[in-house]
């Protein structure tokens, strides 16, 4: 496609007509400028088209969530209350698979993971594009909002955690 429109522009770029009278005559840009649009709007279309069909979906977030080793869902009202969140953006964890890198790494049930590697999570769909490029990574860092543990009173905080390379 892209090949079509350097041609357009090759050709109307080199391309002089002589006239009877033996001048060259110009060439008008209208309809190059109009094709180069046309062709823009169709990469653009064919772009977005293609990114939607590659939508993660929670199912297939939750898949990657277990291969890391933790069961994910929604943030729902009670972890949303219970950590004081203004908004119940983020993962919660319902479940850590005992040893899985989420474990060894001290991901905790029922804290909120908020960020993977430096990339915001905001819902399932986040979560599930972060942790698939994740999993192809050796070292991540997974930064979590965590209920607090029972007599400290602070009550929530925010955690990092390092996951290594899970060696045999």
């Amino acid at each position: 496609m892209f090949s079509l429109l350097l041609y357009a522009i090759r050709y109307q770029l080199f391309s002089r007509r002589d006239t009877n009278d033996g001048r060259l005559k110009r060439t008008t840009w209208g309809w190059t400028i109009c094709l180069i649009s046309a062709l823009l709007a169709v990469a653009t279309a064919v772009a977005q088209a293609e990114a939607q069909s590659g939508e993660m979906t929670e199912e297939e977030a939750s898949r990657f969530g277990e291969e890391f080793g933790i069961v994910v869902g929604a943030v729902d009202e009670a972890i949303q209350k219970e950590l004081h969140l203004e908004r119940p953006q983020g993962v919660a964890v319902f479940e850590v698979i005992g040893n899985s890198r989420a474990d060894y790494a001290g991901i905790k049930v029922r804290s909120v993971i908020k960020e993977i590697n430096k990339q915001e999570i905001r819902n399932m769909a986040d979560f599930g594009r972060a942790i698939k490029k994740a999993l192809k990574e050796c070292n991540v860092t997974v930064g979590t909002y965590e209920p607090a543990d029972p007599g400290d009173p602070v009550g929530w905080g925010v955690n990092f955690h390092f996951v290594g390379c899970k060696r045999d």
